[in-house]
């Protein structure tokens, strides 16, 4: 994607906005995540299945740090799409209850819902599911630092050098 914006937060399309904030996370461009539905403070996401993201070979189930980095990013995109101005977030909190294994050969969705944004700190809920969300893998409760960069340019609190 060659003409991103120059950070995740520019643009006035609420899906394009999301859709360059997960290019923007290696991770989730590594998993094939994509956004799949957006609405404000609500996101529904997929992440594919592949070999290559099997945490045991033996039963062909998803890496658990696979669904965990997948709901971290979608509670992520939850909480921007909750804002009236877009800003930068990061991760304070993260609690992630797995409930079964996801089914080998299926692709994992999720919804996350940033049900409070305060003025420092968006709150979101997320669960993962193959079918729906009644039947789930994992269930997330969050906490976001909301405009973590204060500002600043990417790497602005980098040492300098001596």
């Amino acid at each position: 994607m060659d003409d991103k914006p120059a950070s995740y937060a520019a643009g006035d399309d609420p899906l394009e906005r999301v859709r360059a904030m997960i290019q923007f996370t290696p991770q989730a461009r590594a998993l094939g995540m994509e956004v799949t539905r957006i609405e404000p403070a609500r996101v529904w996401g997929r992440t594919p299945y592949r070999q290559e993201l099997v945490g045991d070979p033996a039963t062909g189930v998803i890496a658990g740090g696979v669904i965990t980095t997948f709901l971290d990013t979608l509670c992520g995109t939850a909480a921007v799409a909750a804002m009236e101005h877009p800003t930068t977030v990061a991760t304070i909190d993260l609690r992630i209850d797995y409930m079964r294994p996801a089914e080998p050969g299926r692709d994992v969705l999720a919804e996350a819902h940033c049900y409070k944004l305060g003025r420092s700190v968006a709150f979101v809920r997320a669960v993962a599911y193959e079918d729906t969300p009644d039947n789930p893998v994992a269930h997330v409760a969050a906490a976001f630092m909301v405009n973590a960069s204060a500002g600043r340019k990417f790497g602005a609190n980098l040492r300098k050098k001596t």
